[in-house]
């Protein structure tokens, strides 16, 4: 298991999903007490199982809901999983919502050694990786300029630019090439694909397919918190590309019958 940096083992995920219409504080705490909240089960992953050594990168794909920012923040450590073990070597790096932990009344500069400080990092370890990051995310006019007058675009670039700047031995990314331009999201791609040749193992969720196969070894179909099938990139992209067609044209065909 050395050479393992992550595995997740028969792993099974549960949410209680209310079925109350409280709209006040106090309404909820008296049904609460009365007992009177009921839930409903909503198993947001089902026995998913997968296993990647250092250096390996894995693609997760599926629709919007399958599951696939639930199993990332569950290998990042965020929430524990109902069933099931997640084992993880080394160093991790989440970039899953990129910008969400700065303050927003603070300068760039101040958030950089705030995040760094954060992951045990001291003012003087930041200080020697500052003009990296700050060119990275292209930020040199901005450097004093409170987050909040950023735009989201920038507000990623640097979150991006911070959770890169040390080595992790795991990087666990999701959707973080959906922002900023084309010629951003390349020089992302292009550092993350340094880190893999360093060794990083790299878990990433896109719906591009297209960059899913062109940065990852492997792929992870998610349907309904389910596995659908996993594999090389290539092979698990394709079968997904060819069900999303099928069920596109079944759509169209109902969609006929109806008129």
């Amino acid at each position: 298991m050395s050479d393992t940096t992550v595995k997740v083992d028969n792993v099974y995920m549960m949410f209680n999903l209310s079925r109350n219409k409280e709209t006040r504080l106090k309404e909820y705490v008296i049904n609460m007490i009365k007992g009177k909240l009921f839930f409903d089960e909503f198993w947001a992953l089902e026995n998913v199982s997968f296993e990647l050594k250092r250096g390996e990168s894995m693609g997760f794909i599926g629709n919007n809901g399958a599951g696939k920012s639930t199993l990332l923040r569950l290998v990042a450590g965020i929430m524990e999983p109902t069933y099931g073990t997640v084992y993880t070597n080394g160093s991790i790096a989440p970039l899953i919502a990129l910008g969400g932990g700065f303050n927003s009344n603070l300068t760039a500069r101040e958030n950089i050694y705030i995040n760094g400080a954060m992951h045990g990092h001291t003012k003087q370890f930041m200080k020697k990786r500052f003009d990296d990051i700050i060119s990275f995310a292209e930020l040199e006019d901005f450097v004093d300029v409170p987050i909040k007058n950023f735009s989201s675009g920038m507000a990623a670039r640097l979150g991006f630019a911070i959770a890169t700047s040390v080595h992790a031995d795991i990087v666990i990314a999701d959707e973080i090439l959906a922002a900023g331009d084309a010629r951003f999201r390349k020089k992302c791609q292009d550092r993350l694909a340094n880190l893999l040749k360093e060794g990083t193992t790299v878990l990433y969720v896109s719906h591009s397919l297209g960059q899913v196969v062109n940065m990852c070894q492997k792929a992870l179909w998610l349907q309904n918190g389910r596995v659908v099938r996993s594999g090389a990139a290539k092979d698990v992209c394709l079968a997904y590309k060819k069900y999303i067609i099928e069920q596109a044209h079944l759509n169209q065909e109902k969609n006929k019958s109806m008129v």
